[in-house]
Formats: C-alpha cells, structure tokens, sequence
C-alpha cells in the first residue's frame, strides 16, 4: 500500500470514528469520507523547446453543503489522485474547525517546477485554469497556493479565468500579490497561526513561552516564519532541519544568520559540517516540537523516545495515528495538522470576503481577526478532547465534521 494511499485510508479511519462518536448514521459516513467531485484533466503545453508535453492534473470537491469548496493547488512529481483526495476531506475540517462558510477542496498537476522555465510554468498555470474552468470560480471553488505554488501562479490563474469569463475574478483564488486584490498577512499566515497555537498549548500546560525550546523540522515557508516569529517571542529554537539534514545546539541556534543564508528552497544546512539526519532531529530534547515538512514523519517506530512535552503539527499529515495513540498515553499534548495549520485558510477567507467586498483590511486587522478565529478553534477542539476523552486528533475532526454533517442533514441530503 503506497503512504498517500495510507493517508486516504487513515483520514476516512478517524471521519468514521468522529462521525460514530457524533451519533451520525453509516450513511453519512459513506457520503462525506469520499469527495463528492473528482476531477482529473490532461494539459497539453508547448515547452520552450518546441515540442509539446501533456500533464495531468486533478482537483477534488469534497463536499459542498456548508458552501463553495475551498483548497490549493500544488505542482509537484509526486501529486495523485488519493492525495488530492486525503487533502480535500483535510480542508474540509480545518474549514469546519475555525467555523468558515466552505467545504474543502485541492488540486493538483504532475510536473517538476524546478525544471521548468517562466514561460512554461505560465502556459502551464493558464492551461491548468482553462481546463477546470467549469467547476471553479468564487462562489464554486476557489484555489490558493499549496507546494511549489506561489503568489505569482495564482496571479496567472486569475488572470486567464477573468479571461474566460470576461470580467475581472479576483476572488476566484486567493494568495494573489497584495496588487492584485491580495491581503496583507497571507503569506506569513500558516506560521501565524502555528505560533497562536504553539502559545494556547503552552498555557494548557502552564509553560511560559520565553526560554521555551522549539525544535522545527522543515525550513520552507511555514518552518522559516515559526523560527522568525519564535525567536522573536523570545522562545529558544533549539533545531531546525531542511531536506538534507538537521541542526541542533541547546543553547538556542542563531536564527537571523540561519535566515539570512537559506536558499530560495528553504535549505540552509549544507553550510554546517556536523548534521544530524531528520529523524535524530525529532528525538532531541525540547519542549515544542513542531513537524514542518512533510507527511509520516513521527511513527511507532520513533513516537516513544519523542522527548517534547507539546508536538505541533505544521505539516499534513506528519504523525501516524499509532504514533498519535503512543504520544497521548505518553501525555503529550499533540495538536494536530486540520487545527495547527489552519492559519492559511483563515487569511485565504479573509482575502475572499475583502474581494467580495472590495473594501480591503490592514495587518494589523488581519492578525487581529486570525488570532480571534483560531484561539476559539483550538479551544473548541480542546474542550472535546476534555470533555469526550478521546485523543486531540479525533476531537479536532469531530469538531471539524460536525458542521458539514448538520448542513447536509438540513439540506435534505443524507
């Protein structure tokens, strides 16, 4: 069985626990751990070269009965269809989790950006949007960058979807440059809301955050910012690690210097001579530990000698669900991936609703309204996890699937 199937396969696991627990019957169990659309299209692109490729591409809809589906879209070799699947059912509770108008969607297309030019991930980008243009659009399904998808794809999107519908669209996509109808704070958003996490977690545990030490695992967009805005609290990043190893020094490393010479792929640790391998990384001493990379990443294999006392989740999908049962007997607090990294679908709303408006918001009013929505998410997700004794996991998705499962009951549907 392939690890994204695995990941399919686990996240139906828990929406039919939460579900169970809930009191909803088996069939609406059957309705919602499926998307309900699944698109897969093929994109003919002209290279630079003259000859043509064809790529393939997804996007899902998982379920659109709270409202218009919501999700990235990532470019990445190893992108499938059960992936974009897991990924979609995902939004959809971080969605229901921080109370949005949305259901969850992701798309995706097979291809390497790393070895494509400009112009070919433009043609790419606009081939992308001509051929999911008839289930898209801003009171549909709006994309927004994900892997390898940045401010620059989603202004091509934009574009070539005002294009086809003749008038201008921005809030069709969100992550779009501030120029183009962007908000102020999405960029920085994940990592805003993995710090209001990191901060509500410790006061359940009565640790100060000053002197506390992280250990990120991950230096990409979202693993870069946390290190930034932990030292900048005044908490001591122990570790850091990128795709080819990690750093570690109890004394608390220096971050400005360590960001200051990170490539644009968020690499920085070929510059040291005595790494340590990812999986070390995770097993040194620290209070938070926060997985920013990528997807299984805390197994049974290493969960009992995790030294952290809180483990944040800002990457999909990085702990297993045995792992998830041996953290929790052990006592630690693990606040998982559809709470933890919430923060970018939050400021992706609040970027819909200011197109909508076409009246725009300040920093200062975004981060205001974010730290509001998801100090309220986590605490409706702890006082599950309190009240119905059931891991932070599970209570994350019962939290999370309830309001889909209600509006689809109203609807009439299951």
């Amino acid at each position: 069985m392939s690890e994204n199937l695995n990941v399919l396969l686990s996240t139906q696991y828990i929406i039919e626990q939460a579900l169970t627990k809930l009191g909803y019957s088996q069939a609406m169990v059957e309705s919602l751990k499926e998307p309900m659309r699944v698109l897969t299209v093929r994109i003919p692109i002209r290279m630079d070269d003259d000859t043509v490729k064809v790529f393939t591409g997804y996007r899902a809809q998982h379920n659109d009965a709270v409202g218009p589906t919501k999700g990235g879209v990532r470019f990445h070799p190893d992108v499938n269809e059960d992936e974009v699947k897991a990924l979609s059912i995902w939004m959809s509770l971080k969605c229901g989790i921080v109370d949005l108008p949305y259901g969850g969607g992701k798309g995706g297309v097979i291809c390497d950006p790393r070895q494509m030019s400009f112009r070919e991930l433009e043609r790419l980008s606009r081939g992308y949007v001509r051929a999911i243009s008839q289930l898209v659009g801003p009171a549909k399904d709006i994309p927004a960058p994900d892997v390898m998808t940045n401010s620059q794809i989603m202004a091509w999107m934009m574009d070539e979807y005002s294009r086809i519908r003749e008038f201008d669209s921005p809030g069709f996509i969100t992550g779009k440059p501030l120029v183009l109808g962007g908000s102020h704070g999405r960029e920085t958003a994940t990592a805003k809301g993995v710090t209001i996490m990191i901060d509500q977690a410790l006061k359940k545990r009565g640790i100060p955050l000053k002197d506390a030490r992280v250990v990120i695992q991950g230096f990409g967009n979202a693993g870069s910012y946390l290190a930034k805005f932990m030292h900048e609290a005044g908490a001591r990043v122990v570790g850091i690690s990128d795709v080819y190893g990690g750093l570690y020094s109890p004394e608390g490393l220096d971050i400005e210097y360590l960001l200051d010479r990170r490539d644009s792929f968020g690499t920085v640790t070929k510059l040291f001579k005595n790494t340590l391998t990812n999986k070390e990384l995770l097993e040194q001493e620290c209070d938070i530990l926060v997985p920013a990379a990528i997807e299984n990443q805390i197994t049974e294999e290493n969960a009992a000698r995790i030294k952290a006392s809180i483990v944040v989740e800002a990457a999909n999908g990085p702990t297993t669900l045995e792992a998830t049962r041996i953290l929790t007997e052990r006592g630690v607090l693990l606040v998982p991936d559809v709470l933890a990294s919430a923060g970018g679908v939050v400021v992706s709303y609040f970027e819909w609703v200011q197109n909508n408006q076409g009246y725009y918001w300040t920093e200062e009013e975004v981060h205001s309204r974010l730290q509001e929505m998801l100090e309220k998410g986590f605490e409706n997700v702890y006082n599950m996890h309190m009240t119905r004794n059931v891991d932070m996991r599970l209570a994350a998705y019962m939290v999370g699937v309830r309001k889909m499962a209600e509006a689809a009951r109203f609807r009439g549907w299951v």
